[in-house]
């Protein structure tokens, strides 16, 4: 037997069964103030980044994530200016925003300094173009109060939080997605990491319930990412303009055309269509959800959000 550590996937403890890595090389490991944090080398998944026991980034598949995340809503919505990312302090998701040239401003919320520091050092394919790019502000404070304070309105907010556990638990909350709301333009749209509704049904749910609460489409995507065990990750989707995800492939393709074509391994107008397509179960779960929200009273908004000032 080898003594190769390994490090566990704790996430899905409760349900009875963990996922571990063998462990090639340990390269950072810190106990924050906010969470364990640990980035080892694996030999197939390459560069790893776990927190509190939960996967994050790998360098074998995280472009799936990152493309998903940004290209989706930024290229749904079509005349973005202005995104706002809420955690994301690896700079992945940043990285692949700031390949859309006609954004003027990227603000990246991160509550844990640390997580930042260490992505330099051993991200720097993320963080390097994204430190350099002056339309990139990057500020270490809670997500829940920046939203809640700030006077700057986004076009596009991109939730890259971790699971509903720890520091992360309140970017699942009613509250937060109100004062998201309260910061978007009009017809802007949030997307949300939502976990794996085959594990994670119950939360998928909840979510959708709160959005539409809110906003007069709530609704998820699908993309296939295999480190987040367990099939389809969902991507929460929270936006005014009802018309957003029902766009053709040629749509999109044009407006992809125009952003110039920047490269990608994952994301495709095809896909980006057909990522709203989703399997039975996910789509009775997000059937469940609009139904408890009209049994709650919670009927959506079917009425344009009142003009808010841009930035």
């Amino acid at each position: 037997m080898s003594d190769k550590r390994w490090l566990p996937e704790t996430l899905f403890d409760d349900l009875g069964f963990r996922m571990t890595f063998a462990v090639d090389k340990v390269l950072y490991e810190q106990q924050t103030e906010h969470q364990h944090l640990v980035l080892f080398e694996h030999t197939h998944f390459g560069k790893m980044l776990m927190l509190d026991g939960a996967t994050q980034v790998t360098a074998r598949d995280e472009f799936i994530y990152h493309e998903m995340m940004t290209h989706v809503p930024i290229l749904a919505h079509g005349a973005a200016r202005n995104v706002l990312i809420i955690g994301g302090g690896d700079c992945g998701i940043a990285e692949e925003v700031l390949k859309h040239k006609s954004l003027k401003s990227v603000v990246q919320v991160e509550i844990d300094e640390s997580v930042v520091a260490f992505s330099k050092e051993h991200f720097p394919e993320f963080t390097t173009p994204v430190f350099r790019d002056r339309r990139f502000e990057s500020v270490i404070a809670d997500g829940m109060k920046y939203v809640a304070k700030t006077d700057r309105r986004f076009d596009v907010i991109i939730v890259d939080s971790t699971d509903p556990h720890g520091p992360g638990k309140v970017l699942f909350s009613q509250k937060f997605y109100a004062e998201c709301r309260r910061c978007m333009t009009a017809g802007g749209v949030m997307v949300t990491q939502s976990g794996v509704p085959m594990f994670q049904s119950d939360g998928l749910t909840s979510a959708i319930v709160k959005f539409r609460k809110l906003f007069a489409d709530g609704y998820c995507y699908v993309a296939a990412i295999p480190t987040y065990v367990g099939g389809h990750m969902a991507m929460g989707w929270a936006t005014d303009n009802t018309k957003m995800r029902h766009l053709s492939v040629k749509t999109i393709a044009e407006r992809y055309r125009k952003a110039g074509r920047f490269q990608t391994k994952y994301w495709t107008p095809e896909v980006h269509v057909a990522a709203f397509a989703l399997p039975r179960f996910i789509a009775e779960n997000v059937a469940k959800a609009n139904r408890l929200a009209r049994r709650t009273g919670a009927e959506s908004r079917s009425q344009p959000t009142r003009s808010r000032r841009r930035n």
